[in-house]
C-alpha cells in the first residue's frame, strides 16, 4: 500500500510525544535542546528561536550520527539521554518526521505543538 506525506506524518506522531512551546522553552532553560529543522530560508523570513540547533531536515540523521564524521557536537552530545531533543519546523510535519528518526538512534524527543506558529501565539522569544 502506498502511503502519503500525510500518513508518513500520521505514523510519525503516534511515536513521538508532543510538548507546548512554554514548555519546549522552559526546558531548553534546563539543559534540553531545541531542534529546528526548517530551511535557512524560512529562518530569515520567519525568524529563528535563540540558542536553537538549526540542522535542515533533509540533513538530520546525518549530524546526528557521531560516526558519519558531520555530527553536530551539540546534539550527539544528547544521545546519550542526558536530555530531550525538542524538534520544531513551521507547522510540525518535518518536526515529526524528524523527531521519530532521532527517537530510532537512540534520542530522547518531542515535537513542539505547532510549529514555529505555536512558538510565535505562546509570545516565545525569537532571535533579532
Amino acid at each position: 500500500m502506498n502511503k502519503s506525506m500525510k500518513d508518513l506524518v500520521a505514523d510519525a506522531r503516534s511515536r513521538v510525544d508532543g510538548i507546548a512551546p512554554a514548555d519546549a522553552h522552559r526546558a531548553m532553560a534546563q539543559g534540553d535542546v531545541i531542534l529546528d529543522v526548517r530551511e535557512t530560508a524560512e529562518l530569515k523570513s520567519d525568524g529563528a528561536i535563540e540558542g536553537a540547533i538549526h540542522i535542515p531536515r533533509g540533513l538530520v540523521e546525518a549530524q546526528a550520527d557521531p560516526e558519519t564524521g558531520k555530527a553536530n557536537e551539540a546534539l550527539a552530545a544528547k544521545r546519550d539521554g542526558t536530555g530531550r531533543v525538542h524538534v520544531l519546523c513551521a507547522s510540525g510535519a518535518r518536526a515529526a518526521l524528524a523527531a521519530d528518526s532521532l527517537r530510532q538512534m537512540g534520542y530522547d524527543t518531542a515535537v513542539i505543538e505547532g510549529g514555529l506558529a505555536g512558538w510565535k501565539d505562546a509570545g516565545l522569544p525569537l532571535r533579532a
